[in-house]
């Protein structure tokens, strides 16, 4: 409410011979939120077009951290060497083959080009064999089978790993699930939203902005723009500097982590969403850190002494904030929260500096204006008095006396 009351005193600060009723203050604020919420609807119906590039997108940071995982179990001794996409491509051949008779399994190995690709999908079908069998008898059951040393050296080698087999209906390495039916659903509508708030940030900015400064003068406006995409900008910098730099690595401290106790990742993809959405959105709000500030300085809620003075419990508010917002517990992840808002929040304070050197200025040029009005003014009535005074004969200007002038005595003469 405090904020709210701020922000009228400034909207009626730009039309001081105009001052509105609260209520149609309240209506002011009606008409942005309309427009805000039209303008998210809009842009989340065009994201949502793309919902299988956005799940792409959003899905590659987890990816890459299970394909990192799954490499780590693929075998270094084995006599042939494993890749992730080759271990993919060899488990979409074994579980083709296993619905096949032994006849039809070997015509269909025989039909394929790549006889190394048949090596590793028939490697990966004896291990899955093998894994279920107690773990006594695993060996026996490779050194029994009828087949050359390679091939039993590499199963051997899969057996120590146990790299992971498990695939999707289409045969691809499964990595994340869906328990509910309506799930996947709910997921594209979720980043539509979230892909929406990102495209149409600047519009969302303008509407605030035009809503606690209405009524701006031509260059007013002209500085409104490129504070617009500055704004924008720095949001893009935060989503980009949270999807590339920190996800990954938080994303890969709770894989190590949960591997470490040993537990498997099977994570779940409205969970990773979730996650990493409110993570990539969290890092990019913070980076709007400089607008909040300076629409705060605006109103008169910060000056640049009171953050010059403060500056050690700010940076110690946003090392607390830092830690609430970043849903990991590690140290690395808070540091690279905290340090660009620190360094975001040094810049404000300079720009508090020059704003308020700026105002000085401004008001300084105003006075000496008014100063010089007013001894025009004295002048013009010094000239206008000279004119209507009495002259002698001889052309000189009777100025008659102040109030308050002794005479000298006048000399009587007594002859």
């Amino acid at each position: 409410m405090y904020l709210l009351k701020k922000v009228i005193q400034l909207r009626e600060k730009s039309h001081p011979d105009h001052e509105k009723p609260f209520l149609e203050h309240l209506e002011d604020l009606r008409v942005i939120i309309t427009r805000v919420v039209i303008t998210l609807v809009i842009s989340m119906i065009v994201c949502f077009a793309f919902n299988k590039q956005l799940m792409d997108f959003f899905r590659r940071p987890v990816e890459q951290v299970l394909v990192n995982q799954i490499q780590a179990t693929l075998p270094e001794d084995a006599p042939r060497k494993l890749t992730v996409e080759r271990w993919g491509e060899a488990r979409k051949i074994e579980q083709a083959a296993n619905h096949l008779s032994p006849e039809q399994r070997e015509i269909f190995y025989q039909s394929l080009a790549d006889s190394e690709l048949v090596f590793h999908a028939k490697s990966a079908s004896v291990l899955r064999a093998a894994l279920l069998l107690p773990e006594e008898k695993r060996a026996p059951f490779v050194s029994s089978l009828k087949e050359n040393d390679e091939f039993k050296k590499q199963v051997a080698a899969l057996l120590k790993t146990k790299p992971k087999t498990d695939t999707d209906v289409n045969g691809n390495l499964r990595m994340m699930s869906a328990l509910k039916p309506t799930e996947a659903f709910m997921l594209s509508m979720k980043l539509s939203f979230v892909a929406g708030i990102v495209i149409s940030f600047p519009l969302l900015l303008l509407f605030i902005l035009q809503f606690i400064l209405p009524g701006l003068h031509a260059h007013e406006k002209r500085v409104l723009w490129p504070s617009l995409i500055i704004g924008f900008g720095l949001f893009l910098t935060g989503v980009s500097f949270a999807y590339f730099m920190v996800l990954p690595r938080a994303l890969l401290f709770f894989a190590e982590w949960s591997g470490s106790m040993g537990i498997s990742n099977d994570w779940r993809i409205g969970e990773y969403i979730s996650f990493a959405t409110q993570f990539t959105l969290l890092f990019g709000l913070s980076f709007e850190l400089p607008v909040v500030v300076m629409v705060f300085v605006k109103l008169g809620l910060l000056t640049y002494d009171t953050m010059s003075k403060t500056r050690s419990y700010a940076i110690l508010g946003i090392f607390i904030a830092a830690a609430v917002l970043t849903p990991t517990p590690d140290a690395f992840t808070l540091i690279l929260m905290a340090l660009p808002m620190i360094v975001l929040y040094e810049i404000c304070i300079w720009l508090a500096y020059f704003d308020r050197k700026k105002q000085r200025a401004r008001e300084e040029q105003e006075s000496r204006e008014r100063w010089s009005t007013c001894y025009g003014w004295k002048k013009s009535i010094r000239k206008i008095t000279r004119l209507s005074l009495p002259k002698t004969s001889t052309g000189t200007t009777i100025i008659p006396p102040e109030s308050g002038t002794k005479h000298p005595p006048m000399k009587r003469n007594f002859l």
